[in-house]
């Protein structure tokens, strides 16, 4: 199964989104109110997996895309996704309404999961590789991939303020924590959380709803 593919698809609930499907769709339609995201949240701890398909769908290449950013890895994002959504099936009775809206909290999981795999494999890469063993190869349509994912993302990163675009850039795209992400913009942690909190709702709004 694949991150186009959502995670409860075996439960026969309607067809399997893909990637595609969620960039090209009637984006006419209204995004969601933040009562209705908090409602599948809530659906989910009751154990509604047609509540987790319908969450997938609606935030999932906005998940992918920025895992792909911060781990150049198709095939990483794609293992990511899945353990977000995952995750979010789990620990959905922990979600926190007064702590930020349902998809900060899905994104925030995102962060975490990829920032632990980029230590992980930097840590990997202190083993020092045979002499004999061969370089990965990329596919053109992999390269192209990766490609048509960063500029979906740029593009999308229009809609944002630059002190909303600097703030996510610091803390997603750098590897760093809210607390060090204010540190070096030399911003207070209060402001620079508002404004990622602000910046990923526009960006739901443009990816994912």
């Amino acid at each position: 199964m694949s991150a186009t593919d959502p995670p409860c698809q075996h439960a026969g609930v309607g067809s399997p989104g893909t990637l595609g499907d969620v960039i090209y769709r009637d984006t006419a339609k209204p995004p969601p109110s933040e009562a209705e995201w908090a409602g599948l949240v809530r659906a989910i701890v009751s154990g509604d997996q047609r509540a987790l398909h319908a969450l997938f769908e609606r935030t999932h290449r906005l998940v992918f895309t920025l895992i792909i950013r911060m781990t150049s890895s198709r095939e990483t994002a794609e293992e990511l996704t899945l353990d977000v959504f995952h995750d979010v099936w789990r620990r959905a009775a922990a979600y926190d309404p007064s702590a930020g809206s349902v998809v900060g909290w899905i994104m925030n999981q995102a962060r975490s999961r990829a920032i632990d795999r980029l230590r992980y494999d930097a840590r990997k890469k202190r083993v020092p590789a045979r002499p004999d063993e061969p370089l990965p190869s990329v596919g053109p349509h992999v390269a192209f991939d990766l490609k048509e994912q960063a500029r979906l993302l740029g593009n999308a990163l229009t809609v944002l303020t630059p002190e909303e675009r600097q703030a996510i850039e610091t803390a997603f795209f750098s590897e760093l924590t809210y607390a060090e992400a204010a540190a070096r913009l030399n911003q207070p942690l209060g402001t620079v959380k508002t404004r990622i909190r602000s910046g990923l709702g526009k960006l739901r709004q443009v990816l994912g709803g």
